[in-house]
């Protein structure tokens, strides 16, 4: 057993990484004709939904050490303001980086619907099933093998992880979707948040009492101490642990509500948007409110961040449908497409690779030390920015060739 301290531990960087998709490393290519591929999709899909998933992605690749640039780059109330959106609070309170991963949690759901209901339709529902079976046991290792594999004692493993939590969600979430209707959906939904809260408000921590949302002295830290095997985290708690998993599928579920309405036949594709963006709306006041009682926090994913993160996810996934593939206007997100085709790739290369070292090759050595002397932290975001680009080209450079990472 471990004891729980208040003493706070400091970020890794795997934390901040905080995405992937519900696909497994299974390399799959289509070798065409050799004729020039256009900037259209492989398949018949929604390229706002893929588009979106490339924003999210956008932001992991360098954000950090952007952020960590523009805060060197002089006393810029703006630049400061811009960098404090770039980085996790230590606690409480939101930021735009607090999106990203519930963003892509919110996605995940979006994308069950168009992929469950065409197995649904075509193969049954337990060819569905063990569909997701097979995808989440394959992500969940692809997860651990990301933090270190078994490289490490099996005591100093982490089970608990970003491609982890991504894995149980899209489980969860993807049963629920095959065997209830859209009405008991919502009611799951309804439960897992308001449970999550009665839970954290009304049981009684040891050595704490009830009703703390305090690090390590709330109930799903004290679990995390009590009954998460391995390495975690924060030392005594993880922030994908047992308990802030439940409403971490509640966002996955919010996702899927927005593909049923997307796949809905009978509503007009601005309709669609409207209901995205008033939901959307009505979700982040409604959190914001429930914030003063129950505090948004992505570290223990309280509800009402569930909420406002759902809220905004919604919002900025009506933005991209209305634009993208409402009105048509899809070549200034060609680049969010081809991340957002393979995720993957990119948050595997970025463990694997240090793309970092690979940008200086091009901007580093005097160059940057020259940038930086000229105007402070200039060279590094100079760094940060080729990093991004060779991102994006790499991703180019798969999504011209259709090589995909998919199960």
């Amino acid at each position: 057993m471990r004891k729980l301290t208040n003493k706070k531990m400091s970020a890794s960087s795997d934390e901040v990484k905080t995405t992937s998709t519900v696909t497994a490393p299974i390399l799959k290519t289509d070798s065409g004709s050799e004729s020039k591929l256009k900037d259209s999709p492989p398949t018949q899909r929604l390229m706002s939904l893929d588009a979106l998933r490339g924003f999210d992605m956008f932001w992991l690749v360098g954000a950090a050490a952007v952020a960590n640039a523009l805060n060197r780059m002089g006393d810029s109330a703006v630049l400061k303001a811009v960098a404090a959106q770039l980085v996790h609070p230590p606690w409480a309170g939101f930021t735009f980086y607090d999106l990203i991963f519930p963003l892509f949690v919110f996605i995940v759901g979006v994308s069950t619907v168009f992929s469950l209901r065409k197995a649904i339709e075509k193969e049954g529902r337990p060819a569905a099933v063990r569909r997701i079976v097979r995808r989440s046991i394959l992500l969940f290792l692809v997860g651990i093998y990301y933090a270190g594999g078994f490289s490490r004692p099996i005591e100093e493993i982490r089970w608990a992880g970003v491609l982890q939590r991504i894995a149980l969600c899209y489980f969860f979430a993807g049963i629920l979707f095959c065997y209830l209707k859209p009405r008991a959906l919502v009611a799951t939904c309804a439960g897992l948040i308001i449970g999550y809260w009665a839970l954290m408000t009304f049981v009684p921590v040891p050595g704490f009492g009830m009703g703390s949302y305090a690090e390590g002295e709330n109930l799903a830290n004290w679990l995390d101490s009590q009954l998460l095997p391995g390495r975690l985290y924060r030392g005594t708690w993880d922030p994908e642990g047992i308990l802030s998993t439940l409403p971490a599928i509640a966002t996955a579920l919010l996702g899927v509500f927005a593909g049923l309405l997307l796949r809905e036949g009978k509503m007009s594709q601005t309709r669609k948007t409207q209901w995205l963006l008033g939901a959307g709306a009505v979700g982040v006041f409604l959190g914001w409110l429930w914030g003063f009682q129950f505090p948004i926090n992505k570290h223990i994913w309280t509800s009402s961040f569930v909420l406002v993160t759902g809220g905004l996810s919604a919002i900025l996934l009506g933005v991209f449908y209305q634009v993208i593939d409402v009105w048509g206007w899809h070549k200034w997100a060609m680049p969010f497409v081809w991340i957002g085709m393979n995720p993957i790739t990119i948050y595997l290369t970025f463990n694997f690779m240090n793309v970092g070292n690979l940008a200086r090759r091009f901007v580093g050595g005097d160059i940057q030390k020259f940038l930086n002397e000229w105007v402070t932290g200039f060279g590094d975001l100079l760094v940060a920015i080729v990093m991004l680009l060779l991102a994006v080209l790499f991703c180019r450079f798969l999504y011209q060739r259709r090589i995909f990472l998919r199960l």
